[in-house]
């Protein structure tokens, strides 16, 4: 059965003047305009392809992908306002609509907002709310800490950078923690710092603990070799400079030269670090 809202891979019925049917199973044929079937397909080939309603609340099918599908979280943008609320530029011909009630602030043209993409299963159709809570895990978390997850930002506060974890929980990235541009709608890879008493989730950016000291030594020593055994960096640069080499805090940064150090294998001259024994 093909899904609405998400893409699927769906086998191709019939071929008309005006486009190819194809099997949704319960949901029935499902119309693949010409524009958007590849030429050659033929009855019993499967194609992949997004299923959702068209303009006139039929069920129609597009190879175009959206920026975000069903049950997905993207920041999109308010392209214009009408009596039944704002409407998105999600990549499709079809702008996606977020009805007022479902508007967390009321939005204006022109600005994006984070939302939630949801099937309305009154109507069938699709929809989106920047009402983001009600989307997400109430219930406690079991993240451990160290655990790698994925993240999606959302929002800056005066704290951090709230985040979605796994796309089901908040979490909360300190300032302090955070040595890279984290832009609203980024996805990336972050790790759990701490999950506190109250449930709330404190995350980093870099694994917790010194075992991300030990992958940097390695990574430190084989930017050195490939630089020929020097690097014009040092404890004193810049924190901005060592991020933008390493991805790392300076503090980070210099634990790691640290070790290095302490085992003999690079020595510290005033422009730079030098390797002293090849490994």
């Amino acid at each position: 059965m093909a899904d609405i809202g998400k893409m699927n891979t769906l086998q191709v019925l019939r071929s008309t003047d005006f486009g190819l049917f194809l099997d949704g199973g319960e949901l029935g044929d499902i119309l693949l305009p010409k524009r958007y079937a590849a030429d050659g397909l033929k009855p019993g080939d499967p194609v992949e392809v997004f299923v959702m309603l068209d303009s006139e609340d039929r069920l129609t099918a597009t190879t175009l992908k959206p920026f975000a599908m069903v049950d997905e979280f993207a920041c999109l943008r308010v392209v214009s306002i009408a009596g039944v609320g704002a409407f998105l530029d999600w990549g499709m011909p079809k702008d996606l609509l977020v009805p007022f009630r479902e508007q967390k602030i009321k939005m204006r043209e022109g600005e994006s907002y984070m939302v939630r993409i949801y099937l309305d299963l009154a109507s069938g159709r699709l929809a989106a709310s920047s009402k983001l809570d009600k989307f997400l895990d109430k219930t406690e978390s079991n993240y451990e800490t160290g655990e790698k997850v994925d993240l999606l930002v959302c929002a800056k506060t005066d704290l951090g950078y709230k985040a979605i974890i796994n796309g089901s929980h908040w979490g909360l990235v300190f300032h302090n923690e955070v040595f890279q541009p984290l832009e609203r709608g980024r996805r990336l890879e972050g790790f759990i710092k701490l999950v506190r008493e109250d449930g709330k989730i404190d995350l980093c950016l870099q694994k917790p603990g010194y075992e991300k000291v030990t992958v940097l030594t390695d990574e430190i020593l084989n930017h050195i070799k490939k630089q020929g055994g020097f690097m014009p960096i040092t404890g004193k640069s810049s924190p901005e400079e060592i991020h933008a080499l390493f991805g790392v805090s300076k503090k980070t940064y210099k634990q790691a030269i640290g070790a290095l150090y302490k085992k003999r294998l690079i020595t510290f001259e005033n422009n730079g670090t030098k390797l002293v024994v090849e490994r």
